[in-house]
């Protein structure tokens, strides 16, 4: 399967194709994937995310799932790249992993059938949809702050042409430790449907990316920790946690907040635990 990056080769944004170890530009010039210095894959004009579509994390909320599906906006100033930083803001302590499939759109798509969306999708990447839960007592609704702050949505390593969706497996890992695993089979509703129902009122441009939901497990991670999304065929995309150099600004806004909605929601809807979890760093 073809897989294309962007990097930053002698100063300038280029795209390359992988070749074994070696990324390769247009005009021959290589580099080691590993010394690579990379971008996200993509250029998007919007990001959109779906709230809930794996079967696991419905579960784990004990929640049901809608009708149809509901998304959320992530804007295009979140945007990270295969090993680049996520940053924690000062004050804040609730930053949650969830690691997804992204769908990017190869061709403008307004109004098309599900049947027909698989026409409209170049192809594929990883996306890590990080949540500042810190906001979600006051950004629930739009999910503005919580989902996209600068450097919640790390995408890479590349985009994956050609790959079938259907039976993937895929894992999310923190410090070598295996925290999530799950397939593209739990999915309550697949890639093409996602693109086509959003594509029924948003026109979709190529590089536009839909984040495709994640499995159960979703849980804060710390400053130093390192987090990797594996999926079947498309490769591992990393990224580690650091501190914020500036704290969130308390003289305007809404403020970080520890209530149990912000807790419960951060560690899976564990609702039996309220009041007596240990405290999180």
């Amino acid at each position: 399967m073809p897989e294309y990056r962007r990097i930053l080769l002698d100063g300038a944004a280029t795209q390359v194709r992988r070749e074994g170890e070696e990324l390769v530009s247009a005009d021959g010039r290589v580099v080691g994937v590993e010394e690579a210095v990379h971008l996200p894959p993509v250029v998007p004009s919007k990001v959109v995310a779906v709230h809930l579509n794996h079967r696991s994390r419905v579960e784990e909320f004990m929640t049901s799932l809608p009708d149809a599906p509901t998304y959320f906006h992530k804007p295009t100033s979140s945007l990270n790249a295969h090993k680049g930083a996520v940053v924690r803001p000062e004050r804040c302590k609730y930053l949650n992993y969830e690691g997804e499939v992204a769908i990017v759109i190869g061709r403008t798509a307004r109004n098309i059938s599900p049947a027909e969306a698989g026409d409209y999708i170049a192809g594929y990447t990883i996306g890590n949809d990080y949540g500042l839960h810190d906001f979600r007592d006051t950004d629930a609704g739009s999910m503005l702050r919580v989902k996209g702050s600068d450097t919640l949505c790390p995408l890479g390593p590349g985009l994956v042409t050609d790959w079938d969706f259907h039976g993937k497996r895929l894992r999310t890992l923190v410090n070598g430790k295996v925290v999530q695993d799950g397939s593209t089979d739990e999915m309550e509703w697949d890639m093409h449907y996602l693109v086509a129902d959003i594509a029924r009122t948003i026109t979709l441009y190529p590089g536009d990316v839909l984040l495709s939901g994640t499995p159960a497990n979703s849980r804060p991670v710390q400053p130093g920790d390192v987090v990797e999304v594996e999926v079947e065929g498309l490769g591992k995309l990393t990224n580690h946690i650091v501190t914020g150099p500036a704290p969130i600004r308390d003289d305007c806004g809404a403020q970080p907040t520890e209530s149990e909605e912000v807790i419960s929601t951060t560690f899976g809807g564990d609702w039996e635990f309220r009041g007596i979890r240990a405290p999180i760093r």
